[in-house]
């Protein structure tokens, strides 16, 4: 009898199966709940009828946030700061990674403590605002890009994998004559496409659902991302839309804010399946030691 068949194994990968279905409907019953909102009309909402399927079928509600400038400003908006934070991000997050994995670098003990302190300690919410308005970065893409361009723990993930790259290769194309930054352009990172993708889609993410920095430094509505318009519609206040009381604007009051959240994180899920995959080649290339 082997191993897969007998009935301990049989019995951990049925409760295996279990557990893990559990905890798949579990993470998804809130995001249907929240599209069956967005689909449903708001007397149905308010009696409590939604739950996982649509009860008066409507996009009217779509209409309504689709007919708001202001909306598509700050979506707009949210694209541009994520792109940018995000390039900028894996630029310095992979040039210190890189860094940090060179044991014979002098100094290195201190670099790497440099960069664990900041993980507890900072220098709180007053003293950087001040800091941000005095380097006139209020209103700009600069304050919500630059103080968050290096995440410690995306730092230390990178570091940790590009030590496992063997030296050798870098060696040898010392030894040809490439340059260090060739060596990291053309032999470090085209090894490291899984932990890069990996990185990409962590900061993206961050970045994209990020709403304090901007509601903090950002006194402009057409500067806001879409995640502040989403709050301010959590809180009861719009950018640029008043739900009035008018017939149109009360049907769309209840689930507005459901058809925000649909339009806000779609973008997010069309992407992770084409990065997903880096995730278990990422998770083979950590495990397989030759």
């Amino acid at each position: 009898m082997t191993v897969d068949r007998t009935p301990g194994r049989q019995v951990f990968r049925v409760v295996n199966a279990v557990v893990l279905a559990g905890v798949v409907l579990v993470t998804l019953y809130p995001f249907v709940n929240i599209v069956a909102r967005s689909l449903s009309n708001e007397f149905a909402i308010r009696a409590g009828k939604v739950n996982l399927l649509p009860v008066g079928f409507t996009f009217h509600t779509y209409g309504f946030v689709a007919s708001d400038p202001t909306f598509w400003t700050n979506y707009r908006n949210t694209v541009v700061y994520t792109v940018v934070a995000t390039a900028i991000a894996m630029i310095m997050t992979t040039c210190y990674a890189y860094v940090l994995s060179k044991r014979h670098l002098k100094g290195r003990t201190f670099l790497i403590g440099v960069a664990v302190f900041t993980m507890f300690f900072s220098g709180g919410l007053i003293p950087n605002y001040v800091l941000i308005s005095g380097l006139g970065m209020k209103d700009t893409i600069w304050a919500i890009v630059l103080p968050n361009a290096i995440s410690v723990f995306n730092l230390l993930v990178m570091k940790t994998f590009f030590e496992g790259i063997p030296a050798e290769l870098e060696e040898a194309a010392a030894i040809d004559g490439m340059s260090t930054y060739g060596i990291l352009l053309r032999i470090v990172l085209p090894l490291s496409k899984a932990v890069i993708a990996t990185m990409v889609l962590f900061y993206a993410v961050s970045f994209w659902n990020s709403w304090f920095p901007a509601f903090l430094y950002m006194t402009q509505s057409d500067l806001f991302p879409v995640t502040v318009y989403l709050r301010n519609l959590t809180a009861g206040a719009t950018t640029g839309t008043s739900v009035g009381a008018d017939a149109t604007d009360m049907t769309v009051a209840t689930n507005i804010k459901a058809v925000t959240m649909v339009l806000t994180v779609l973008p997010i899920l069309t992407i992770y399946p084409f990065v997903q995959r880096y995730f278990v080649k990422g998770v083979m290339l950590g495990a397989v030691k030759g």
